[in-house]
């Protein structure tokens, strides 16, 4: 479908709409969503139209023999300041256009797992963790850890996280996948360097409408909680391990010492978990009619490695490399990675509509 197709259709919905809302009698809460979605695009969509009419009009001017010589010089002045304007307004309707990721709009769970690289991988796991919990309050959305599994010694085994802010599952997908990190351990005598990595997975926030969960279908279990090295953390049964029989997902809490909040952390990973699944047969179907993909939101994906003796983050499935790698771990120059990010998947989408 062209471009211009795809306008009309637009504003043939957005008309529709606006007179179903006005006759009543419809799912009112549905159509009011779609009508006000709609909104922004349409004023787009008219002010593209109305800036193509005006370059055409003084194009036209330009060329009219019977005007003055200064009508025709305001005309190419406008026409060209028109020109360079229209492809900005061209590019910004046609991301608007893109079909959305539901998810794209919802809170977000963060999961870090060390991977391969013993001691080392969860130091950098850990790393991670910060990294993301200091690119959250960067970016003024809320960080509340859920569960970490640490070792004692600064690494962790995983940690989980809700994220709570506009837009976070939008900026934060591309994150999944593996991340590896090439360095010399602190406890490495010779100077040698090693490799190991750490895994993540940003899974949509999902409400209880949108995955339903049977009780008879949880198997709960509480226990102790413990720390590092099997000391006690506290001395009532407090931690919770939730196993969703059918697909075998097991979560754990014990971050809390109410058993209460430990459970009601571990539904809402649990939820976060099944819904993904749910998505992934969902993407697997789609993504198998994408020539390309930023990526494809695999956990065994290596994604991203981080070169400390170099300096260097580099991305490879956008060929990014930065040699700003304190800057990353810091959280502050993670943005530019999740910025390129983005706009890369935004350009892949925009040629395949193209196409």
């Amino acid at each position: 479908m062209d471009l211009d197709a795809q306008f009309d259709k637009v504003l043939y919905r957005y008309d529709e709409l606006r007179e179903q809302l006005a006759a009543g009698g419809g799912d009112f809460a549905r159509q009011s969503k779609e009508f006000s979605d709609l909104g922004p695009v349409v004023e787009a969509i008219q002010a593209l139209k109305k800036g193509q009419e005006e370059a055409f009009e003084a194009a036209q001017m330009m060329t009219d023999a019977e005007a003055d010589a200064d009508m025709r010089a305001m005309a190419e002045e406008e026409f060209y300041a028109l020109k360079d304007k229209l492809p900005a307004l061209k590019h910004q309707v046609q991301l608007m256009l893109l079909p959305k990721d539901e998810a794209d709009e919802r809170n977000a769970i963060l999961e870090v797992r060390a991977g391969t690289g013993g001691e080392e991988a969860a130091l950098f796991a850990a790393e991670l963790f910060r990294m993301y919990e200091r690119y959250c309050g960067l970016q003024g959305w809320r960080f509340e850890t859920l569960e970490v599994s640490d070792t004692g010694i600064g690494g962790i085994k995983e940690a989980s996280a809700s994220i709570t802010g506009k837009g976070v599952f939008a900026r934060l997908k591309f994150e999944s996948g593996v991340h590896r990190v090439q360095r010399v351990p602190a406890t490495e005598a010779s100077g040698r360097i090693h490799t190991s990595a750490a895994t993540v997975a940003v899974l949509p926030e999902a409400e209880e409408v949108d995955v339903h969960i049977e009780d008879k279908d949880l198997r709960i279990d509480v226990y102790r909680s413990q720390g590092a090295g099997g000391q006690h953390v506290n001395t009532t049964d407090s931690a919770v391990r939730i196993t969703h029989l059918p697909t075998n997902t097991v979560v754990t809490c014990q971050d809390e010492k109410s058993q209460h909040k430990n459970k009601a952390k571990a539904m809402k990973v649990l939820r976060a978990r099944i819904y993904e699944q749910m998505r992934s047969v969902a993407d697997a179907e789609r993504s198998a009619n994408r020539k390309t993909q930023v990526g494809s939101g695999d956990r065994s994906e290596r994604i991203r490695t981080y070169n400390f003796p170099q300096g260097r983050v580099t991305d490879h499935r956008i060929n990014l490399t930065l040699y700003k790698i304190e800057e990353v771990m810091k959280g502050d120059g993670l943005e530019e990675l999740v910025s390129a990010l983005v706009t890369a998947d935004q350009a892949e989408r925009l040629a395949e509509m193209g196409e």
